[in-house]
């Protein structure tokens, strides 16, 4: 496991800055789930790629609701789309949305 940063008076201005772009970074990453709509479309898409329309159904949710939360986790970089014809599928753009939930369900699913 990683070691957390620490903050120190004697820290240079480049490492505090280092430090400040990755809290950027993780703030923009957890406002970006902290939606659960978006935290159910990514928990939908960790088994594979969907179609706008099969998330509408797992969601029981409108069209323009799933579009919304998923324009959303798409400008963060969490899902990429791929258009087939008239439908659009989106898949996880990376691990990174997989770590999260494994974490998020061991915080709050695993009941041991």
């Amino acid at each position: 496991m990683t070691a957390l940063p620490v903050l120190r008076d004697d820290m240079s201005e480049e490492e505090f800055d280092r430090i400040l772009e990755k809290a950027t970074a993780a703030s923009a990453f957890l406002k970006a789930i902290s939606h659960e709509g978006r935290l159910m479309i990514l928990c939908h898409l960790v088994s594979g790629e969907k179609s706008v329309t099969e998330l509408e159904d797992l969601l029981s949710a409108r069209q323009a609701a799933v579009s919304q939360q998923l324009s959303r986790l798409r400008l963060e970089g969490l899902v990429v789309p791929r258009r087939d014809g008239k439908a659009i599928y989106y898949r996880l753009a990376d691990d990174k949305p997989r770590k999260m939930l494994e974490c998020v369900y061991e915080l709050f699913c695993n009941d041991d």
